[in-house]
């Protein structure tokens, strides 16, 4: 099956470091890979091409709220918790699963963006955006992440470029 950019409901460019909701009008910073871009296994790269919105995880957890493997522990990031754990790569509030839809590109052996766990998730308010700084996830602020999977269902199309996209 092959999209055109119009049909994308999230759009996120790489080069600008954003995301938006081009049919809601919505813009947001975000922080991708900082290994660069690419769709290899275990690279720590952020994949590109097209995805969907494959799960959602948190609808009913309060903003901060930890995940691991996608679960929340019951623990609510701050200052004293990060203090505690200073090597976690927090995932907080609010977690969007990313499939790829690109056979041999971002789909299937050694790329499969669900298979590599890429997700849309919070991060601590401490974290820089609009550079790239995740293990391949594309990391928000935790109050955009929460908007974002109130405005976004499962299934939603997401476009990941590595260039510049002139909306």
């Amino acid at each position: 099956m092959s999209y055109v950019i119009a049909d994308a409901d999230v759009l996120i460019d790489l080069a600008e470091q954003t995301l938006t909701l081009p049919k809601k009008n919505k813009f947001y910073l975000i922080s991708s890979g900082k290994n660069g871009i690419g769709e290899v296994e275990n690279s720590g790269k952020t994949p590109r091409g097209w995805h969907l919105i494959a799960e959602k995880h948190g609808a009913e957890q309060p903003q901060n709220a930890v995940f691991i493997a996608r679960k929340p522990t019951g623990e609510v990031y701050d200052t004293d918790l990060a203090n505690q754990f200073p090597e976690r790569d927090w995932i907080l509030s609010r977690i969007l699963w990313l499939s790829g839809l690109e056979e041999g590109f971002n789909r299937g052996e050694g790329c499969d963006t669900y298979q590599r766990y890429i997700y849309i998730h919070g991060t601590p308010d401490s974290e820089p955006m609009g550079m790239p700084m995740s293990h391949g996830c594309i990391r928000m602020r935790n109050t955009d992440v929460i908007e974002l999977f109130e405005l976004i269902d499962c299934n939603a199309l997401v476009y990941i470029s590595e260039h510049k996209l002139e909306l």
